[in-house]
Order: C-alpha cells, then sequence, then structure tokens
C-alpha cells in the first residue's frame, strides 16, 4: 500500500496530512483523507504528486 505525505509548497516544513491514501479534488478544494479515514478539507491547488516518494505538495 503506497501512503504519502502532504505538505504546503510555501513551508515544505509544514505537513498538511500524513498517511494520505485519498486524495478528492473539486475546483480549488481538496479533501484528504487519511489511512484510517478521517478527511481535511484545504481550500488550494494541488502542485506536484510523487507516488513512488509518498509526496504531496498543494499550495494553499
Amino acid at each position: 500500500m503506497c501512503l504519502s505525505t502532504a505538505y504546503k509548497t510555501t513551508d515544505p516544513d509544514c505537513i498538511l496530512m500524513e498517511y494520505v491514501s485519498r486524495i478528492d479534488v473539486d475546483g480549488d478544494k481538496i479533501t484528504l483523507t487519511d489511512v484510517i479515514g478521517e478527511q481535511k478539507v484545504i481550500e488550494g491547488k494541488l502542485v506536484m504528486v510523487d507516488l513512488t516518494g509518498g509526496i504531496v505538495k498543494i499550495s494553499c
């Protein structure tokens, strides 16, 4: 199973969510869901997803 960590692009040390298993995008709203089903909704743009490295970068 591949899980990712979502980071803020303006502050790479700022982790938005760990163990992300699903990402849904609806306009400027990004819903991150972790492996246990907890969700976080963020307004911003999906900038980069590295599936092999488990990195997601979001501009928010």
